[in-house]
């Protein structure tokens, strides 16, 4: 099957456009809930975290305290990246294994997502990331207007712009690309500035396109 990532930055919509997907019978891996399975169910192992990152991360019942572990890693670049050499491959490991199993149902692909059956990776990162580009055979950038994003995000979260402002600041690329200030290096992109109705269409169009 093929694989097409979908990124985006904090209030694009992406997970809107991967629900629409969903819904058309594409399978979906959320990359940032399928990680957190993996710290929950232990395949995150504590001690090699605590091994790689020379500090301790767990609580007092010897688990993993990722509370703990986010202020070790929080404003800290070289401790984040020392964490994601851990837990990455780790993830892409994961994602193979679900995208083989998803392969073992092709039988059952709905032709309204298009003639060619493919799987998405739902992920932030992966327009930075060589270890998840890989993976994919193409990108697609859902993006809009920064302030549009800023909004947004707001609204759904409930919390003042300014907090949504200081976590976009973690994603610099992405509201580069917004603003017109970098290349998407995407294979498409997909401009959300208006609403459900027509993000469904968009999605409709760009399954007819995809894989040709």
């Amino acid at each position: 099957m093929k694989t097409l990532a979908v990124t985006g930055g904090i209030g694009s919509g992406k997970s809107a456009v991967c629900r629409l997907f969903a819904e058309r019978g594409v399978p979906v891996y959320d990359s940032d809930s399928r990680t957190k399975g993996l710290y929950d169910d232990g395949t995150v192992k504590a001690d090699a975290l605590e091994a790689a990152l020379g500090c301790p991360v767990r609580d007092s019942d010897g688990r993993l305290d990722r509370r703990r572990l986010a202020s070790v890693i929080f404003s800290d670049a070289e401790k984040l990246e020392v964490l994601e050499s851990v837990v990455h491959p780790l993830v892409l490991e994961d994602f193979i294994s679900w995208r083989r199993e998803c392969e073992s149902r092709v039988s059952e692909w709905n032709p309204s997502a298009g003639d060619v059956p493919f799987v998405i990776i739902e992920s932030a990162i992966i327009l930075q990331k060589p270890l998840f580009r890989n993976v994919a055979d193409k990108v697609l950038l859902v993006d809009a207007p920064v302030q549009v994003r800023l909004e947004r995000a707001s609204r759904r979260d409930g919390v003042p712009q300014a907090a949504v402002m200081a976590r976009m600041e973690a994603q610099p690329l992405l509201n580069a690309i917004s603003e017109g200030m970098a290349e998407p290096g995407a294979d498409f992109v997909l401009v959300n500035d208006a609403g459900l109705e027509e993000l469904s269409r968009k999605v409709d169009a760009l399954c007819g396109v995809l894989w040709r």
